[in-house]
């Protein structure tokens, strides 16, 4: 993973003394809410219903066991003793006090972290596959492209106060796990037809007031003109990107109100100043990023043999086989593993991580998975390079933890925001129907049946919960005051990406649990043997959900 530079740390460093002179004049009064709105945000810092927010950048979702230790460390000291992993593989904490988030920064810089450009309107964290550099289906690791645009998106003085905030995700995998479709700016890793990887460039992606699929801008570029591609794509956007209302603002509107083919011209005749211009990345540019993630010190393992190993210990166990089929995936390297971690216990709100927990999966990246741990985009956490001869003992540790539910890609791994219990903006609570559903469904025979399937749940059209690309997503609406939630279906993440549409009216927050119900047996009813619950959606249709949730009791 990267590593700072002495460069990097004294920015860093500089950042935290800037905003606590910043803070201390705020808490004085001698500056005011609206001259500190623009320094909180640069730094993380957001009001929400009770307390402060502050969102803690974590790049392409990789960090290291003494990060997660501070993190853990930080979460019991600052905050109420846990940490919530977004859908931007970042971690927000939900109760720091505002006179003691530089205190956090401080920390935070002490084991190369920030919170710079976690928001405001600039460019975000950049995520990408957690599986990057250890899948199977993978055409070349995402993650040097990732750090590249890191540090080119970081402080860049032209993108500090775009139109709204602008998202990166970058794919390098067959399977698009990053979820690039649904991004301000997709980047995919694509062979030409001479085989030659360079990028595929998509923009105008995003979910929120109005979602939109993103378009494709270019088929292809070669690796050195990553940059400056992106940079034409910002400066069409931040040149024509509206600045009069901000639910207009994001660039989906621009390329929308342009046109895909007019939004193309346009980045195209910007792009011929910029090509092989300064951004043009060198060879050795890429091989330096490259650098930062090499091959950890993988044992030679006969693969066949722990394979074979690792099914006789899952017969004689069949509570650690079902585990093992559910939250674990191959690995390119024989004998390894790639191990996701579900922070989706019935009961826990999704997404949260206690301080013991952090610390627990720190000690564990360090036994297990060279010191290394990922957030991922679902709210889950993945160990990536586990031994097989070890998953048994991690697996026991982990279910100690509460941290093994074989749920992952099912129906209770549910991805929710925190809703109206912590945002401002929230129109209604997400935790309590995330956790009524969870209750509702604990039978593990009953959801594996179902097969995999994705329930987004967002508290407000901001769609933080990723709503609009579940395959059943619910949205919380306000009605005159009273909380009602919408239900959606048919929405997809992956490279056939697609929104979901509205079933009909909204229910009330006790009804979520047999609204569900219905929706799922009804998909029980119709399926095939083979279909999952997308196929079946896909060739029935909507009507018959619908019909099945609306109808009259007799």
């Amino acid at each position: 993973m990267y590593v700072y530079d002495d460069y990097d740390q004294r920015i860093v460093d500089q950042r935290v003394t800037q905003f606590r002179d910043q803070t201390r004049r705020y808490l004085d009064g001698q500056l005011t809410e609206e001259q500190f709105l623009p320094l909180r945000l640069q730094n993380g810092l957001y009001v929400q219903r009770l307390a402060p927010m502050m969102r803690i950048a974590v790049p392409y979702g990789l960090l290291n066991s003494a990060q997660l230790r501070k993190l853990a460390h930080i979460t019991r000291h600052y905050d109420k003793g846990y940490a919530h992993v977004t859908t931007r593989q970042n971690f927000q904490l939900n109760w720091p006090q505002l006179e003691e988030v530089p205190d956090i920064l401080e920390e935070l810089a002490n084991v190369q972290m920030h919170a710079i450009q976690t928001s405001g309107n600039c460019i975000r964290n950049t995520t990408s596959d957690e599986f990057a550099g250890v899948a199977r289906d993978e055409i070349e690791d995402p993650r040097p492209y990732c750090e590249i645009i890191r540090q080119w998106s970081t402080f860049h003085p032209e993108f500090a106060f775009l139109p709204r905030k602008f998202k990166i995700a970058v794919c390098g995998s067959l399977e698009d796990r990053a979820t690039i479709h649904s991004h301000d700016i997709g980047v995919e890793l694509v062979p030409n037809e001479e085989g030659v990887i360079g990028f595929k460039v998509l923009a105008g992606g995003g979910l929120g007031r109005t979602p939109m699929i993103a378009s494709v801008i270019t088929e292809w570029i070669e690796k050195r003109h990553l940059l400056t591609y992106l940079e034409a794509i910002l400066r069409v956007y931040n040149l024509h990107g509206r600045r009069d209302n901000k639910f207009k603002a994001r660039i989906k509107i621009l390329v929308k109100a342009m046109g895909v083919e007019a939004f193309r011209e346009a980045v195209e005749k910007e792009w011929l100043t910029l090509k092989d211009g300064p951004s043009t990345l060198p060879e050795d540019a890429i091989e330096q990023a490259k650098s930062f993630f090499t091959d950890p010190a993988y044992e030679t393992i006969d693969g066949s043999s722990a394979e074979a190993a690792l099914a006789a210990q899952a017969e004689r166990d069949p509570i650690f086989g079902n585990w093992l089929k559910r939250n674990t995936v191959e690995h390119r390297i024989p004998g390894y593993q790639a191990v996701t971690l579900s922070l989706k216990r019935t009961g826990d709100a999704p997404g949260d991580v206690s301080d013991r927990q952090l610390e627990l999966i720190a000690d564990l990246a360090d036994k297990y998975s060279f010191g290394q741990a990922r957030t991922t985009h679902q709210q889950n956490m993945v160990l990536a390079d586990v031994r097989q001869q070890d998953l048994y003992a991690l697996w026991q540790e982990l279910q100690a933890a509460g941290l093994a539910t074989a749920n992952i890609g099912y129906l209770t791994d549910i991805i929710a925001c925190p809703g109206g219990d912590y945002c401002s903006l929230a129109n209604a609570k997400s935790l309590p129907v995330a956790e009524a559903i969870q209750a509702r469904f604990d039978d593990l025979d009953y959801i594996y049946d179902l097969g995999p399937l994705e329930l987004n749940i967002s508290g407000c059209m901001n769609a933080c919960g990723h709503h609009h690309i579940g395959q059943i997503g619910i949205l919380g609406v306000d009605k005159k005051g009273e909380e009602f939630y919408q239900v959606s279906l048919g929405g997809n993440q992956y490279k056939d990406a697609s929104l979901g549409k509205i079933l009909g009216p909204s229910f009330k927050q006790d009804d979520m649990p047999e609204v569900i119900e219905k929706i799922l047996s009804t998909y029980v009813d119709l399926r095939t043997e083979e279909e999952s619950f997308l196929d079946t959606y896909k060739r029935v249709g909507i009507t018959p959900f619908k019909e099945r949730v609306y109808a009259k009791a007799d």
